[in-house]
């Protein structure tokens, strides 16, 4: 637990990529082999659950270090991370522990099916006898928020120059359903595993945003283009008459869409789909909104599968008949896949090819993206036609061109301190709209932003926000509805959970528009026309 406690620190302490590399690459050639395991699986996301939830949590550590549970609110909300607080509030131990952070993570595992008198006393012992890092460290396994600004990718390449294995076959290796209490690191990293391959997806390859004149891109006829689907990317496999269905966030989701298991007898072994999964209710695509209906269960009643039924869009194929063929160009795969979708009878089965567009010329190009909302699509993804499908984010063969947001203005209404670096601002803000049917019309929640101002701007807000509070809800002040901000989001719709009767993707704040007046600021109505758009 030293060692790693020890390079959670290194890690803390640097903005700089290579150090960081520099430091996890020599973790990863002195650390016990188990140690790594855990390591790996924390750092891409494999957690133990989380033990003791965090109300608990704030009680017992302001109980042990003797102050108030007002005054250790009020502290955590300055620093803006819980594990950072309870360090810092705790007496300082100058002692050190001897256990290793995998008998840490295991007793972590065991005590979720503890009673909460047993889990008080097993945080009480670790937190007095472990010094501060250790502490913050163990905090951080116990609440399972452990995000140091070190990214799958970067710790994919320092494992790669500790091992001398290519960065692209360790990711492939860590892709999957292992589990770190399960696996060792001969197993994981070292060995080939045959057993592990049936449903092991690839690494996603990812898009980079256009930036600039969309003709920056060179000759029009080298590129190829199709609808940026809105929906769930994901990778469907099909081996030894098994399915698998794998997120893009690495979870494996087949039970969630027990429609696609018509693919079993149908698509040939051997064969990886990657697509998006789409809402295609009274056989049209829906929203997002329609598809988080399916997201999230653990089960899925049949009345939400008759009601929300979905698709995959599939657009590329990344392997056939057994074989790996990222290799192959763009086009060649698409030509395989093309034939493979052309032997299916895709009216009785939930797949429907994405379309390939090829255009004359740019302006085409942008004609077509500005039916992106029509399509019920985000805008285009642009691929180079001789482009392999690689791994992870890989600037110059795939683009995405996204939809200008839609945007309306609305009113601030509440402010919650931030994290990080902004926890001593007021940077979480709540944003209303008119109500214009009621008298006179009234200001109703409709979003929260905490994103798109300058720190300047964030800033002169904060300073307005403590000369006007209304009222103080714990960390959240009400203020006085006088600013007008723009705010931009992705989509729109009805919703029955939110106040407002809308639900908007991605909202954050475009500008500050401290031209206007609230009286100018939009309606629901102005919000509901929009679901047209």
């Amino acid at each position: 637990m030293k060692q790693f406690a020890d390079l959670i620190k290194t890690l803390d302490s640097t903005n700089k990529t290579n150090n960081k590399v520099a430091a996890l690459a020599s973790y990863f050639e002195t650390a016990d082999d188990t140690d790594k395991v855990w390591t790996i699986a924390i750092l891409s996301h494999r957690r133990p659950p989380r033990p003791v939830n965090t109300t608990i949590l704030r009680e017992w550590a302001s109980e042990l270090s003797n102050i108030p549970l007002w005054l250790f609110e009020e502290s955590y909300h300055i620093v803006g991370d819980l594990a950072e607080t309870i360090a810092l509030v705790i007496p300082t131990s100058k002692e050190s522990t001897a256990k290793s952070l995998t008998q840490f993570l295991k007793e972590i595992i065991q005590l979720k099916k503890e009673d909460d008198e047993t889990k008080k006393k097993y945080l009480i012992e670790n937190w007095t006898v472990l010094n501060y890092y250790e502490r913050f460290v163990f905090t951080k396994l116990i609440t399972g928020g452990f995000r140091i600004g070190v990214s799958q990718k970067l710790m994919t390449r320092a494992l790669a120059k500790a091992t001398k294995i290519d960065e692209d076959i360790l990711a492939y290796k860590l892709m999957g359903n292992w589990n770190p209490d399960k696996i060792s690191f001969k197993q994981l990293i070292l060995e080939e595993n045959s057993s592990d391959y049936l449903s092991k997806p690839y690494p996603f390859y990812l898009a980079y945003a256009i930036e600039g004149d969309v003709s920056n891109l060179g000759d029009v006829k080298n590129w190829t283009a199709e609808h940026k689907w809105d929906g769930i990317r994901s990778q469907v496999i099909i081996r030894e008459n098994e399915l698998f269905v794998w997120s893009r966030g690495e979870e494996l989701v087949t039970d969630k869409y027990p429609e696609f298991h018509q693919f079993i007898g149908q698509i040939p072994n051997g064969t990886v789909l990657d697509g998006e999964i789409l809402p295609f209710g009274n056989g049209e695509i829906g929203t997002f909104h329609d598809l988080q209906k399916r997201i999230g269960r653990k089960t899925v009643p049949k009345t939400l599968l008759k009601n929300t039924p979905v698709i995959l869009k599939v657009y590329d194929l990344l392997e056939w008949k057994g074989e790996d063929i990222r290799q192959l160009s763009f086009l060649e795969r698409r030509a395989l896949l093309e034939k493979l979708v052309s032997n299916q009878d895709t009216s009785s089965l939930p797949l429907q090819l994405s379309e390939k567009l090829t255009f004359e010329n740019w302006n085409d190009v942008a004609a077509e993206r500005k039916r992106a909302r029509e399509m019920r699509s985000e805008g285009l993804m642009i691929k180079r036609k001789d482009s392999t499908y690689q791994v992870g984010r890989k600037k110059g063969d795939w683009w995405k061109w996204k939809v200008d947001p839609l945007t309306i203005d609305a009113v601030l209404t509440y402010a919650m301190r931030g994290h990080g670096r902004r926890s001593n601002l007021f940077t979480d803000y709540t944003f209303a709209l008119w109500n214009s049917e009621t008298n006179p019309p009234e200001l109703v929640t409709f979003a929260k932003a905490y994103s798109g101002l300058t720190d300047a701007e964030f800033r002169k807000v904060d300073t307005w926000i403590k000369k006007n509070t209304l009222e103080r809800f714990g960390p959240v002040r009400s203020v006085t509805p006088e600013l007008v901000f723009e705010i931009a989001f992705e989509g729109i719709a009805i919703s029955k959970r939110h106040k407002s009767g809308f639900a908007t993707r991605f909202p954050r704040i475009l500008r500050w528009r401290q031209d206007k007046k609230i009286t100018e600021a939009n309606s629901l109505t102005d919000l509901k026309l929009m679901i047209r758009l």
